[in-house]
């Protein structure tokens, strides 16, 4: 029986469908119900944290406070709990002057002051000064040591200058770090160009992989660099897809993170039997798939779910392109995943090293991508570039017969696939 779904694709979406009898699984995040008063949960949060005193008990009168911030490529509502944690600092007698924003950017584009603004919400914007981190500016950053790993560790003075750091971000797996959020606000968020390079490097590592924190030399490594400038404390939440809020967590920036990881590893891992000839997957829209620097992210979790030889469609507009001139010049000069690892291996650069993570998944599928991305730019990418929908199908099915075992993933940048055991 035929059916037919709709799938989320940059603002809007696209409608396919399937002989159902060829679906195997359909990967959704666990049902979690949503909090009905999201503004009293990140009260509670503050004012009863995990492993570290209230926030109005850290904070003094007269001290400054630097609150990092995601930048656009990653929800996190913060315009729903900046107001609070304002407000809660206010209560205590710190004014709007003593505090400041600062976005995370790691190694993304700058944001626009109207990007900033939509971040935050436009009242947040009008009290409290706000900055990008810019990672090539080397005058923007304060040199604290070197990490075991032999990462220097160059964090933004900006945040290194005031007395009280607080980190806030949204968690989700991370496909060489384990997972998002926590000291990720401080390195890569806020770091120096070098100081990101160097620590990204030890994805080359096994241990670097999604959903790992101990033993993974990423982790270790942001830990070590974040304990050089250690945050007074965190404000983490998890969203579902529809950017809502399931809990917040709040408190020391790594036990809090940690039960904030649990959670989200009940939440989004999804099982599944065995892995399928076709995966399809969407990245779950806007911003999940502006470029490919986050559409890669779908990708990872597809790869965990389609057999050897088999192949991914992806649905991803990349209205933005790759979203790294770094990444395509390393496609122009190396044309296979092998020829990639072994030039990262040699010489290890943030942008590059997108290339590595993109190609070294299409060792084991074809990975076909339907985009608004010029053919061309997709082939240099090493994807199998398709019109719409009904042209990945078609190629798919060329490939596979017309059986194939089909794995659904409406939300490829936030379902894990597990193999049950």
């Amino acid at each position: 029986m035929e059916k037919n779904y709709a799938y989320k694709y940059g603002k809007g979406k696209v409608s396919f469908s399937i002989d159902t009898s060829l679906v195997i699984d359909e990967l959704y995040i666990k049902d979690y119900p949503v909090l009905s008063d999201p503004a009293a949960a990140i009260r509670e949060a503050i004012r009863n944290p995990i492993g570290s005193k209230p926030l109005q008990d850290i904070v003094k009168p007269g001290e400054t406070v630097a609150f990092i911030v995601n930048d656009t490529t990653r929800v996190a509502n913060s315009h729903i709990f900046m107001p609070i944690l304002l407000d809660e600092l206010n209560a205590i007698g710190v004014p709007d002057k003593d505090m400041r924003i600062v976005f995370a950017l790691g190694t993304h584009r700058l944001m626009t002051e109207e990007e900033m603004a939509g971040e935050v919400g436009p009242e947040v914007a009008k009290r409290v000064k706000m900055y990008n981190s810019d990672c090539k500016d080397k005058s923007q950053f304060e040199y604290l040591g070197e990490t075991s790993y032999g990462t220097p560790v160059f964090i933004n003075k900006r945040v290194t200058e005031v007395d009280h750091i607080i980190c806030t971000g949204s968690v989700v797996h991370h496909f060489f770090a384990g997972f998002g959020g926590g000291r990720k606000a401080i390195l890569p968020g806020v770091a120096y160009y070098e100081t990101v390079r160097k620590n990204h490097s030890l994805m080359l590592d096994s241990n670097a992989v999604i959903g790992k924190l101990e033993g993974n030399p990423i982790y270790h490594d942001q830990v070590e660099g974040t304990e050089m400038c250690r945050p007074s404390f965190l404000l983490n939440v998890v969203l579902n897809e529809k950017k809502e809020f399931l809990k917040v967590f709040a408190g020391d920036y790594i036990q809090a993170h940690l039960e904030c990881c649990k959670l989200v590893d009940e939440i989004y891992g999804a099982r599944i039997q065995k892995e399928a000839d076709l995966v399809i997957a969407s990245c779950g829209g806007f911003p999940k798939d502006i470029n490919v620097y986050q559409l890669q992210k779908t990708m990872d979790n597809a790869w965990c779910a389609v057999r050897e030889g088999g192949v991914v469609i992806i649905l991803g507009e990349c209205a933005e392109g790759s979203g790294s001139a770094m990444y395509e010049q390393t496609m122009q000069n190396y044309r296979t995943p092998e020829q990639v690892e072994t030039a990262i291996r040699a010489d290890f650069q943030i942008g590059a090293h997108k290339a590595y993570s993109v190609t070294r998944l299409m060792k084991k599928a074809q990975f076909i991508l339907i985009s608004s991305m010029a053919p061309e730019l997709a082939q240099l990418l090493l994807f199998t570039p398709a019109r719409d929908i009904e042209e990945a199908l078609e190629l798919a099915f060329t490939k596979l017969g017309s059986q194939p075992s089909i794995t659904l993933m409406p939300m490829g940048s936030l379902t894990v696939p597990l193999i049950e055991k």
